[in-house]
């Protein structure tokens, strides 16, 4: 770390990065006073921050030593006084910021940037890998359908309930971000924040809070940088091996179709992990689709053979999986349960605070309640676990009011952030507490900092059923790279997107360009969708189940390529699936490279993203590339279109890599 100053102003670096930049001209804080209003509907939020006051603190006074600095900031008339001190440790610069002046609730911080600069991760994000150019609240809630204000899609779902969602929402924001000057920017806590990345010339962070925390760390490579930050937000336990092999059927509908839909496909030479059935504890119809019983009990009626059908397959390496999340509908047992322990969500006035999910209403498990958390910790481990299932979908946790009153007493706006991450810990201690360590999946939607320490796997959430850039297909290689940089680097997805509204259907094409994706991704997983019946299935025909039996098999062919990926990301935090500039940050042509990713770091796939496409544009980093289908040879640091015939997706393998010995195998599996 470096500290250069003058009478006007000064500079920090580290590793040779100027990191702030302060003057009287260009001050890097500011205070102030705002009143926020938000507006909550089904797990979407509109903020609406009313800012009364904002102080800039131009004057400064600084008090240096070897390792440490205490800057003072004051304003114009001296009678502000805000305190930052910062410290050096190892490679990484700590700051931190408070001020006594306790009627402010606002801060502007901002970070040097350069204009070529190229900013990723904030978490989850759809719209774009490169942040930026836009501002990102950090604000956990739905990703709305559509995604983008200026389509159809978005304007009826908003017009309907509001749901359209924009650019910026996100299941699984994260205040931390990683710089294409290699140093990355982490705020800690759970406050709500703006990461404003619209200026040539600073990044601008808008804290709720005067006080803060955050660390910068300066590497030479993304691999070092992305093992820096997890050594501090957490790393992925590590799935069980049987995760990699093959494809998780998603089926629902009873023991009778679940076991002649997994009967059929397996007569049909498929390799199939899993058999994962979300209606599990019954069904609930609704106008948005088929939903579920929010009431987390094994419905025998509807799966009478489950315990034996779990058994059986167990013995031919097949696992079930179910379906949980952190809510219980207001006529169910649980639900009674939870209300006469006062192990729900409350309001300010006391009462039971019940969300409208959708034509029923539910309680909000408080799992910032220690007592609420052991029980409902218990609750998965008695009867999901207990029941033989040996994975589920740990569903939602964005929906947090932003006016309630958490049992610990929290800030409602500092709850919401948090709660995804206690709902991952909650489903991991379940895991824990049946002595199930490394032999069971569960995956998240939603998160926030530290989910990655307990969440073994992310999964891309409800994408419509279609192509389009903001909540399509090609919006899950943005959310699986924005996570690999936010340091969560194990990703699944619904194979063909969910959300089926306003005449959209999953077609035979989408669903099969989705199959070839998904084969190059750690773990393969379909789903049904809201509304099974408008979608195309895995079995709807002789030509699906075919395409998805071969592709399950490449899949389970990755296994050995994959397996070693995966341990290292839960080791080290060098996630599976990576930018295509991630092992050559000077590669101006990778770092604007879309839609495509590296797996690990000695192949590139570039799925077909377009309705209709027969080739693929894409962009090879620096080397020889070995094209998957046949022979041919094709130079690195270049752009290329590829043919991309329906089951041939570009996928290239590095010449000279062991991962060249992959490709055989790879060919001979028709």
């Amino acid at each position: 770390m470096q500290i250069s100053s003058n009478q006007n102003g000064f500079e920090v670096s580290l590793g040779g990065r100027v990191l702030l930049v302060h003057s009287a001209q260009t001050p890097m804080l500011s205070i102030g006073v705002g009143s926020e209003s938000i507006t909550m509907h089904r797990g979407n939020f509109s903020v609406e921050d009313d800012v009364s006051e904002r102080l800039p603190l131009r004057r400064f006074t600084l008090e240096q030593k070897e390792d440490a600095a205490l800057i003072t900031f004051l304003s114009d008339c001296g009678e502000i006084q805000y305190a930052l001190h910062i410290r050096q440790e190892g490679d990484r610069v700590v700051l931190e910021g408070s001020t006594p002046a306790s009627r402010f609730n606002r801060l502007w911080l901002s970070l040097h940037a350069q204009d070529k600069e190229h900013v990723y991760g904030l978490g989850e994000q759809f719209s774009a890998l490169d942040l930026r150019g836009r501002a990102y609240p950090i604000l956990t809630c739905e990703q709305g359908v559509g995604r983008n204000k200026k389509t159809m899609t978005t304007f009826l779902a908003d017009s309907y309930d509001g749901g359209g969602g924009d650019y910026w929402t996100t299941y699984y924001p994260q205040a931390t971000f990683v710089s294409s000057r290699l140093y990355y920017a982490h705020v800690h806590g759970s406050d709500y924040m703006v990461a404003d990345f619209t200026r040539p010339d600073c990044h601008r962070l808008l804290l709720w809070n005067t006080s803060f925390t955050m660390t910068l760390c300066a590497k030479d490579t993304y691999p070092a940088l992305l093992q820096d930050l997890t050594s501090i937000v957490g790393r992925q336990p590590m799935l069980p091996e049987w995760a990699f092999r093959g494809v998780m059927l998603g089926v629902q509908g009873g023991s009778g179709i679940a076991n002649e839909k997994l009967e059929r496909m397996l007569r049909n030479n498929t390799d199939v992990s899993g058999v994962w059935i979300q209606d599990w504890a019954g069904r609930r119809d609704t106008s948005f689709g088929q939903r579920l019983q929010w009431d987390w009990r094994w419905n025998q009626g509807r799966y009478p053979s489950l315990k034996e059908d779990i058994a059986r397959d167990a013995a031919r390496g097949i696992h079930w999986l179910g379906y949980i999340n952190p809510y219980l509908v207001n006529d169910g047992l649980l639900y009674q349960i939870a209300m006469e322990n006062g192990y729900l969500i409350r309001r300010k006035d006391g009462s039971i605070y019940l969300s409208d999910f959708g034509e029923f209403d539910c309680g909000i498990v408080d799992l910032t309640n220690p007592d609420a958390f052991a029980w409902y910790r218990d609750i998965i481990r008695d009867n999901l676990l207990g029941t033989g299932f040996r994975g589920w979908m740990a569903d939602f946790g964005e929906y947090l009011p932003t006016d309630c009153a958490p049992f610990n007493g929290m800030d409602p706006m500092q709850a919401h952030n948090l709660y995804p991450t206690l709902w991952a810990k909650c489903n991991r201690e379940a895991v824990a507490a049946a002595g199930l360590d490394g032999q069971v999946v569960f995956y998240t939607r939603s998160g926030a900092t530290e989910t990655q320490r307990y969440s073994p796997m992310m999964f891309g959430g409800d994408q419509c059923v279609d192509w389009s850039l903001d909540d399509g297909l090609p919006s899950v290689i943005n959310a699986a790279l924005s996570l690999a940089m936010t340091g969560f680097g194990m990703f699944t997805f619904d194979i063909g997107g969910y959300t089926a509204l306003f005449d959209m259907r999953r077609t035979k094409e989408l669903l099969l360009r989705g199959c070839e994706f998904a084969a190059f991704t750690p773990v393969m997983r379909t789903h049904e969708g809201n509304r099974p019946t408008v979608n195309h299935q895995f079995d709807a025909d002789g030509e699906t189940i075919a395409f998805f039996s071969r592709f399950s098999r490449i899949h389970t062919a990755l296994l050995d390529y994959i397996l070693p990926l995966a341990e290292l990301n839960s080791r080290q935090g060098i996630p599976v699936m990576r930018p295509t500039f991630f092992h050559d940050p000077g590669d101006e042509e990778a770092a604007v490279a879309m839609h495509q990713y590296m797996l690990g770091q000695d192949m590139l796939i570039a799925p077909v993203v377009e309705m209709g496409a027969q080739t693929r544009k894409l962009y090879l980093p620096k080397g020889e590339w070995e094209y998957l289908w046949n022979e041919q040879t094709y130079q690195g640091g270049q752009h290329h279109e590829v043919p991309a015939p329906m089951g041939q997706p570009p996928v290239f393998i590095r010449r000279g890599s062991e991962a060249i010995g992959l490709i055989p195998t790879l060919r001979s599996i028709i």
